[in-house]
Protein backbone atom coordinates (compact mmCIF):
# COMPACT_ATOMS: atom_id res chain seq x y z
CA UNK A 1 0.00 0.00 0.00
CA UNK A 2 0.91 3.52 -0.39
CA UNK A 3 1.45 6.09 2.41
CA UNK A 4 1.25 10.10 2.31
CA UNK A 5 4.44 11.68 2.48
CA UNK A 6 4.62 15.43 1.63
CA UNK A 7 2.68 16.01 -1.35
CA UNK A 8 4.15 12.54 -2.52
CA UNK A 9 2.82 8.75 -1.90
CA UNK A 10 5.75 5.90 -0.63
CA UNK A 11 5.17 2.65 -0.97
CA UNK A 12 4.57 0.67 2.20
CA UNK A 13 6.04 -3.36 2.21
CA UNK A 14 5.61 -5.07 4.86
CA UNK A 15 8.11 -8.53 5.35
CA UNK A 16 5.89 -11.75 4.98
CA UNK A 17 4.23 -13.43 7.76
CA UNK A 18 3.74 -10.27 9.74
CA UNK A 19 0.04 -9.61 11.03
CA UNK A 20 -1.53 -6.11 10.55
CA UNK A 21 -4.36 -4.43 10.36
CA UNK A 22 -5.12 -0.83 9.33
CA UNK A 23 -6.47 1.66 11.66
CA UNK A 24 -8.80 3.71 9.53
CA UNK A 25 -11.32 6.27 9.47
CA UNK A 26 -14.84 5.15 10.23
CA UNK A 27 -16.65 4.36 6.55
CA UNK A 28 -19.49 7.53 6.53
CA UNK A 29 -21.75 8.59 3.47
CA UNK A 30 -20.16 11.59 2.17
CA UNK A 31 -22.78 14.65 1.90
CA UNK A 32 -23.73 14.57 -1.93
CA UNK A 33 -24.63 18.61 -2.03
CA UNK A 34 -22.35 20.18 0.68
CA UNK A 35 -23.80 23.61 -0.48
CA UNK A 36 -27.01 22.80 0.35
CA UNK A 37 -26.02 21.23 3.69
CA UNK A 38 -24.28 24.20 4.82
CA UNK A 39 -27.46 25.81 4.09
CA UNK A 40 -29.68 24.10 5.72
CA UNK A 41 -27.63 24.03 8.67
CA UNK A 42 -27.32 27.98 8.79
CA UNK A 43 -31.37 28.07 8.69
CA UNK A 44 -31.70 25.50 11.16
CA UNK A 45 -29.04 25.85 13.70
CA UNK A 46 -28.75 24.32 17.06
CA UNK A 47 -29.29 26.39 20.29
CA UNK A 48 -29.13 29.59 17.92
CA UNK A 49 -31.61 31.76 15.82
CA UNK A 50 -31.11 31.24 12.27
CA UNK A 51 -27.73 33.11 10.99
CA UNK A 52 -29.87 35.62 9.02
CA UNK A 53 -31.84 36.61 11.81
CA UNK A 54 -28.30 37.18 14.18
CA UNK A 55 -26.48 39.40 11.53
CA UNK A 56 -27.93 43.44 10.71
CA UNK A 57 -27.94 45.55 7.82
CA UNK A 58 -24.89 48.06 8.37
CA UNK A 59 -23.37 45.96 11.01
CA UNK A 60 -19.34 44.66 10.59
CA UNK A 61 -19.20 41.16 10.72
CA UNK A 62 -16.05 38.96 10.69
CA UNK A 63 -15.41 35.75 9.39
CA UNK A 64 -13.05 33.22 11.78
CA UNK A 65 -11.47 30.81 9.15
CA UNK A 66 -8.42 28.64 9.86
CA UNK A 67 -5.10 28.37 8.78
CA UNK A 68 -3.24 26.01 6.54
CA UNK A 69 -2.59 23.68 9.61
CA UNK A 70 -6.52 22.40 9.63
CA UNK A 71 -8.12 21.70 6.48
CA UNK A 72 -11.63 22.76 6.61
CA UNK A 73 -12.87 23.26 3.18
CA UNK A 74 -13.55 27.20 3.80
CA UNK A 75 -13.64 27.82 -0.06
CA UNK A 76 -16.93 25.59 0.10
CA UNK A 77 -19.02 27.16 2.80
CA UNK A 78 -17.28 30.67 3.18
CA UNK A 79 -19.94 31.35 -0.13
CA UNK A 80 -22.70 29.93 1.29
CA UNK A 81 -22.28 32.50 4.48
CA UNK A 82 -21.27 35.21 2.30
CA UNK A 83 -24.58 34.90 0.65
CA UNK A 84 -26.90 34.35 3.38
CA UNK A 85 -25.60 37.52 5.23
CA UNK A 86 -26.05 39.86 1.74
CA UNK A 87 -29.60 38.17 1.62
CA UNK A 88 -29.73 39.36 4.96
CA UNK A 89 -29.06 43.18 4.22
CA UNK A 90 -25.40 42.51 5.46
CA UNK A 91 -22.80 44.17 2.28
CA UNK A 92 -19.59 42.65 1.67
CA UNK A 93 -17.88 46.01 2.28
CA UNK A 94 -18.52 45.23 5.95
CA UNK A 95 -17.48 42.26 6.13
CA UNK A 96 -13.92 40.94 6.84
CA UNK A 97 -12.08 37.62 7.08
CA UNK A 98 -9.43 36.69 10.25
CA UNK A 99 -7.31 33.88 10.13
CA UNK A 100 -7.11 31.91 13.46
CA UNK A 101 -3.27 31.57 13.47
CA UNK A 102 -2.81 30.94 16.77
CA UNK A 103 1.22 30.94 17.29
CA UNK A 104 1.70 29.70 13.76
CA UNK A 105 3.27 31.71 11.40
CA UNK A 106 1.00 34.64 9.45
CA UNK A 107 -0.34 33.80 5.66
CA UNK A 108 0.91 35.52 2.39
CA UNK A 109 -1.51 36.33 -0.02
CA UNK A 110 -1.39 33.49 -2.08
CA UNK A 111 -1.79 31.19 0.96
CA UNK A 112 -5.15 33.37 1.46
CA UNK A 113 -6.98 33.20 -1.41
CA UNK A 114 -5.95 29.76 -1.64
CA UNK A 115 -7.85 28.92 1.52
CA UNK A 116 -11.18 30.95 0.94
CA UNK A 117 -11.18 30.91 -3.15
CA UNK A 118 -9.78 33.80 -5.26
CA UNK A 119 -13.78 34.98 -5.80
CA UNK A 120 -13.82 35.97 -2.16
CA UNK A 121 -10.26 36.92 -1.90
CA UNK A 122 -10.83 39.42 -4.22
CA UNK A 123 -14.17 40.45 -2.92
CA UNK A 124 -13.87 40.34 1.16
CA UNK A 125 -11.12 42.02 3.34
CA UNK A 126 -8.25 39.49 4.77
CA UNK A 127 -6.21 39.69 7.77
CA UNK A 128 -3.63 37.83 8.95
CA UNK A 129 -3.50 37.24 13.50
CA UNK A 130 -0.45 38.33 15.42
CA UNK A 131 -0.50 36.96 18.58
CA UNK A 132 2.89 38.83 19.76
CA UNK A 133 1.48 41.85 18.47
CA UNK A 134 0.16 43.69 21.48
CA UNK A 135 -0.98 46.79 19.12
CA UNK A 136 -3.17 44.58 17.72
CA UNK A 137 -4.84 42.91 21.18
CA UNK A 138 -6.84 44.40 23.77
CA UNK A 139 -7.32 42.54 27.18
CA UNK A 140 -11.63 41.34 28.37
CA UNK A 141 -10.65 39.59 31.77
CA UNK A 142 -9.55 37.07 32.88
CA UNK A 143 -10.85 33.55 33.23
CA UNK A 144 -11.82 31.67 36.80
CA UNK A 145 -8.79 29.53 36.22
CA UNK A 146 -6.47 32.23 36.06
CA UNK A 147 -5.62 33.21 32.91
CA UNK A 148 -5.29 36.61 31.53
CA UNK A 149 -8.06 36.94 28.06
CA UNK A 150 -6.13 39.40 25.62
CA UNK A 151 -7.96 38.83 21.95
CA UNK A 152 -7.30 40.52 18.41
CA UNK A 153 -8.59 44.12 18.26
CA UNK A 154 -10.05 43.82 14.94
CA UNK A 155 -12.01 40.76 15.68
CA UNK A 156 -13.30 41.92 19.51
CA UNK A 157 -14.78 45.63 17.60
CA UNK A 158 -16.53 43.62 14.94
CA UNK A 159 -20.82 43.84 15.57
CA UNK A 160 -20.55 40.20 14.98
CA UNK A 161 -18.19 36.93 15.26
CA UNK A 162 -18.54 34.44 13.13
CA UNK A 163 -16.59 31.55 14.38
CA UNK A 164 -15.50 28.31 11.29
CA UNK A 165 -13.74 25.65 11.39
CA UNK A 166 -13.29 21.99 10.91
CA UNK A 167 -13.12 19.44 14.05
CA UNK A 168 -10.95 16.57 14.94
CA UNK A 169 -9.53 15.68 18.30
CA UNK A 170 -6.99 17.15 20.09
CA UNK A 171 -4.52 16.15 21.61
CA UNK A 172 -5.41 17.97 25.36
CA UNK A 173 -8.17 19.97 25.13
CA UNK A 174 -10.70 17.21 23.55
CA UNK A 175 -11.55 18.42 20.34
CA UNK A 176 -10.90 21.14 17.94
CA UNK A 177 -13.13 23.39 15.91
CA UNK A 178 -15.72 25.17 18.37
CA UNK A 179 -14.09 28.30 21.00
CA UNK A 180 -10.82 27.68 19.11
CA UNK A 181 -11.47 29.66 16.53
CA UNK A 182 -10.90 32.61 19.16
CA UNK A 183 -9.01 31.16 21.95
CA UNK A 184 -6.09 30.48 20.42
CA UNK A 185 -7.17 31.47 17.37
CA UNK A 186 -6.73 35.19 17.77
CA UNK A 187 -5.36 34.96 21.42
CA UNK A 188 -2.33 36.98 22.49
CA UNK A 189 0.54 34.91 23.48
CA UNK A 190 0.03 34.82 27.14
CA UNK A 191 -3.39 33.66 26.83
CA UNK A 192 -2.12 30.91 24.52
CA UNK A 193 0.74 30.25 26.98
CA UNK A 194 -1.25 30.00 30.72
CA UNK A 195 -4.35 28.11 29.02
CA UNK A 196 -2.24 25.57 27.08
CA UNK A 197 0.11 25.36 30.38
CA UNK A 198 -2.87 23.43 32.09
CA UNK A 199 -1.92 20.96 29.63
CA UNK A 200 0.19 19.89 32.20
CA UNK A 201 -2.90 18.77 34.25
CA UNK A 202 -3.49 15.01 33.59
CA UNK A 203 -7.45 15.52 32.84
CA UNK A 204 -6.54 17.31 30.18
CA UNK A 205 -6.85 14.84 27.27
CA UNK A 206 -7.61 13.92 24.08
CA UNK A 207 -11.69 13.58 23.25
CA UNK A 208 -12.53 14.52 26.67
CA UNK A 209 -14.37 18.10 27.10
CA UNK A 210 -16.50 18.09 30.40
CA UNK A 211 -14.20 17.69 33.01
CA UNK A 212 -10.81 18.96 30.89
CA UNK A 213 -9.40 22.41 32.43
CA UNK A 214 -7.75 23.14 29.12
CA UNK A 215 -11.21 23.16 27.40
CA UNK A 216 -13.14 24.67 30.05
CA UNK A 217 -10.78 27.09 30.16
CA UNK A 218 -10.71 28.45 26.61
CA UNK A 219 -14.87 28.06 26.64
CA UNK A 220 -14.86 30.05 29.69
CA UNK A 221 -12.47 32.97 27.75
CA UNK A 222 -13.98 32.62 24.44
CA UNK A 223 -17.85 33.64 26.04
CA UNK A 224 -15.84 36.29 27.60
CA UNK A 225 -15.22 37.77 24.09
CA UNK A 226 -18.93 36.38 22.61
CA UNK A 227 -18.80 34.31 19.65
CA UNK A 228 -22.33 35.09 17.63
CA UNK A 229 -22.61 31.78 15.55
CA UNK A 230 -20.92 28.72 14.90
CA UNK A 231 -20.28 26.87 11.64
CA UNK A 232 -18.02 23.90 11.74
CA UNK A 233 -17.67 21.10 9.57
CA UNK A 234 -16.27 17.12 9.82
CA UNK A 235 -14.66 15.78 6.83
CA UNK A 236 -13.00 12.61 5.93
CA UNK A 237 -9.43 11.27 4.53
CA UNK A 238 -10.27 12.89 1.47
CA UNK A 239 -11.42 15.99 2.59
CA UNK A 240 -14.95 15.63 1.57
CA UNK A 241 -18.02 16.57 3.96
CA UNK A 242 -19.45 13.88 6.33
CA UNK A 243 -20.90 16.71 8.42
CA UNK A 244 -22.24 20.31 9.37
CA UNK A 245 -22.78 21.86 12.27
CA UNK A 246 -24.16 25.09 13.29
CA UNK A 247 -25.50 26.99 15.80
CA UNK A 248 -24.28 27.94 19.23
CA UNK A 249 -20.70 28.24 19.79
CA UNK A 250 -20.56 25.47 22.60
CA UNK A 251 -23.64 23.25 22.34
CA UNK A 252 -23.85 23.03 18.55
CA UNK A 253 -19.80 22.33 18.65
CA UNK A 254 -20.28 19.56 21.42
CA UNK A 255 -23.33 17.77 19.54
CA UNK A 256 -20.33 17.65 16.12
CA UNK A 257 -18.13 16.60 18.88
CA UNK A 258 -19.90 12.99 19.23
CA UNK A 259 -19.80 12.65 15.30
CA UNK A 260 -16.29 12.63 15.25
CA UNK A 261 -15.85 10.43 17.88
CA UNK A 262 -18.02 8.19 15.90
CA UNK A 263 -16.15 9.44 12.57
CA UNK A 264 -12.21 8.95 14.26
CA UNK A 265 -12.44 6.88 17.36
CA UNK A 266 -10.69 3.87 16.19
CA UNK A 267 -11.53 0.57 18.57
CA UNK A 268 -8.34 -1.83 18.90
CA UNK A 269 -8.65 -4.82 20.64
CA UNK A 270 -5.09 -5.18 21.36
CA UNK A 271 -1.92 -3.20 20.91
CA UNK A 272 0.80 -3.58 18.94
CA UNK A 273 4.55 -4.53 18.56
CA UNK A 274 4.93 -1.68 15.50
CA UNK A 275 2.85 1.13 14.42
CA UNK A 276 3.25 2.64 10.87
CA UNK A 277 1.83 5.98 10.84
CA UNK A 278 1.50 8.88 7.83
CA UNK A 279 0.49 12.19 9.30
CA UNK A 280 -1.42 12.22 5.77
CA UNK A 281 0.75 14.14 3.83
CA UNK A 282 0.70 18.03 3.52
CA UNK A 283 -0.41 19.85 5.57
CA UNK A 284 -0.42 17.49 8.34
CA UNK A 285 3.01 16.80 7.81
CA UNK A 286 4.36 20.47 7.13
CA UNK A 287 6.34 20.33 10.34
CA UNK A 288 7.37 18.24 13.87
CA UNK A 289 5.32 20.80 15.80
CA UNK A 290 2.14 19.56 13.38
CA UNK A 291 3.22 15.83 13.07
CA UNK A 292 3.18 15.06 16.98
CA UNK A 293 -0.53 14.63 16.38
CA UNK A 294 0.26 11.45 14.94
CA UNK A 295 3.06 10.97 16.88
CA UNK A 296 0.26 11.24 20.10
CA UNK A 297 -1.81 8.56 18.50
CA UNK A 298 0.49 6.61 16.96
CA UNK A 299 2.29 5.46 20.60
CA UNK A 300 -1.23 4.90 22.06
CA UNK A 301 -1.44 2.18 19.56
CA UNK A 302 1.75 -0.02 20.46
CA UNK A 303 2.86 -1.38 23.83
CA UNK A 304 5.06 0.33 25.97
CA UNK A 305 8.47 -0.66 24.53
CA UNK A 306 7.20 -0.98 21.01
CA UNK A 307 8.22 0.60 18.09
CA UNK A 308 7.19 3.39 15.75
CA UNK A 309 7.76 4.42 11.84
CA UNK A 310 6.43 8.20 11.82
CA UNK A 311 6.02 9.56 8.21
CA UNK A 312 6.52 13.40 8.14
CA UNK A 313 8.51 14.94 5.59
CA UNK A 314 8.14 18.47 7.56
CA UNK A 315 9.32 20.76 5.18
CA UNK A 316 9.34 23.79 7.24
CA UNK A 317 11.33 21.97 9.88
CA UNK A 318 10.83 21.54 13.52
CA UNK A 319 8.07 24.46 13.21
CA UNK A 320 9.20 25.78 16.32
CA UNK A 321 12.92 27.65 17.62
CA UNK A 322 11.54 27.11 21.73
CA UNK A 323 10.14 23.64 20.83
CA UNK A 324 13.97 22.62 19.43
CA UNK A 325 15.42 24.89 21.69
CA UNK A 326 13.31 22.92 24.57
CA UNK A 327 14.28 19.48 23.27
CA UNK A 328 17.70 20.15 22.62
CA UNK A 329 18.42 21.57 26.11
CA UNK A 330 16.70 18.48 27.88
CA UNK A 331 17.05 15.41 27.28
CA UNK A 332 15.35 14.06 30.05
CA UNK A 333 11.48 13.66 30.36
CA UNK A 334 11.84 14.74 34.22
CA UNK A 335 13.98 17.43 33.61
CA UNK A 336 11.86 18.62 30.87
CA UNK A 337 8.88 18.42 33.10
CA UNK A 338 10.19 20.09 36.13
CA UNK A 339 11.47 23.14 34.31
CA UNK A 340 8.17 23.51 32.11
CA UNK A 341 6.38 23.38 35.42
CA UNK A 342 8.24 26.29 36.59
CA UNK A 343 8.50 28.56 33.52
CA UNK A 344 5.78 27.71 30.76
CA UNK A 345 6.21 28.37 27.37
CA UNK A 346 4.48 27.89 23.80
CA UNK A 347 6.84 25.27 21.67
CA UNK A 348 8.61 23.93 25.34
CA UNK A 349 5.46 22.33 25.54
CA UNK A 350 5.25 20.66 21.95
CA UNK A 351 8.75 19.29 23.21
CA UNK A 352 6.78 17.77 26.62
CA UNK A 353 4.46 16.03 24.13
CA UNK A 354 6.87 14.66 22.17
CA UNK A 355 9.41 13.56 24.47
CA UNK A 356 6.34 12.21 27.05
CA UNK A 357 5.23 9.93 23.88
CA UNK A 358 9.37 8.82 23.15
CA UNK A 359 8.91 7.54 26.83
CA UNK A 360 6.52 4.90 25.24
CA UNK A 361 8.36 4.12 21.96
CA UNK A 362 11.18 3.71 20.04
CA UNK A 363 10.09 6.29 17.09
CA UNK A 364 11.86 6.15 13.95
CA UNK A 365 11.53 9.16 11.58
CA UNK A 366 10.92 9.43 7.94
CA UNK A 367 11.25 12.66 7.42
CA UNK A 368 13.69 15.50 5.32
CA UNK A 369 15.37 16.62 8.07
CA UNK A 370 19.34 16.05 9.18
CA UNK A 371 19.89 12.65 11.21
CA UNK A 372 21.82 15.04 13.89
CA UNK A 373 18.05 17.06 14.15
CA UNK A 374 16.47 14.12 14.30
CA UNK A 375 18.50 12.39 17.21
CA UNK A 376 19.10 15.64 18.66
CA UNK A 377 14.88 15.67 19.35
CA UNK A 378 14.83 12.41 20.35
CA UNK A 379 13.67 10.14 17.26
CA UNK A 380 15.60 7.48 15.12
CA UNK A 381 16.40 8.98 11.58
CA UNK A 382 15.46 6.68 8.74
CA UNK A 383 16.62 6.98 5.95
CA UNK A 384 13.31 5.58 4.51
CA UNK A 385 10.13 4.17 4.69
CA UNK A 386 11.63 0.77 3.78
CA UNK A 387 14.83 1.10 5.08
CA UNK A 388 12.82 2.15 8.68
CA UNK A 389 10.53 -1.25 8.17
CA UNK A 390 13.75 -3.69 7.64
CA UNK A 391 15.68 -1.97 10.55
CA UNK A 392 12.27 -2.27 13.16
CA UNK A 393 11.10 -6.31 12.01
CA UNK A 394 15.15 -7.35 12.07
CA UNK A 395 14.92 -7.09 15.78
CA UNK A 396 12.51 -8.62 16.51
CA UNK A 397 12.51 -12.05 16.69
CA UNK A 398 10.99 -14.44 13.94
CA UNK A 399 8.95 -17.03 16.21
CA UNK A 400 6.84 -13.85 17.72
CA UNK A 401 3.28 -13.78 17.49
CA UNK A 402 3.66 -10.43 15.87
CA UNK A 403 1.22 -7.90 15.81
CA UNK A 404 1.74 -4.58 13.27
CA UNK A 405 -0.75 -1.63 12.80
CA UNK A 406 -0.70 0.64 9.53
CA UNK A 407 -2.23 4.21 10.23
CA UNK A 408 -2.62 5.78 6.52
CA UNK A 409 -4.46 8.84 8.24
CA UNK A 410 -2.63 9.11 11.80
CA UNK A 411 -3.35 12.84 12.55
CA UNK A 412 -6.62 11.81 12.31
CA UNK A 413 -7.71 7.96 13.84
CA UNK A 414 -7.57 7.99 17.41
CA UNK A 415 -7.24 4.45 18.78
CA UNK A 416 -9.76 3.70 21.35
CA UNK A 417 -8.71 0.14 23.26
CA UNK A 418 -11.79 -2.29 23.80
Amino acid sequence: MYLNYGKEKLLLELPKGISWKEIKITEMPVLENPDESVREAIRRPIDSPPLRDIVKPGESVCLLVNDPTRVARSEVFLPVLIEEMKEAGVKEEDMFIVFTTGTHRTLDDDEMASLVGSDIAARIPMFNHDCYNDDELVSVGTTSRGTPVQVNKKVLAADRRILTGSIVHHFFAGFGGGRKALIPGVAGYETIKINHSLLLDDRSKIGVTIGNPAYEDQVEAALMVGGDFLLNVVLNEKKEFLGVYAGDMVTAHLKACEFVEKVYGCKIDALADVAIASSGGYPKDINIYQAQKTLENAVNAVKVGGSVILLAECPEGTGSQVYEKWARQYPCFEDLTDALRKDFHIGGHKAYVVARALQRARVYLVSSLSPDVVRALGFIPAESLQAAVEEVFSGLSAGQDLLAYVMPQGSLTVPVLT
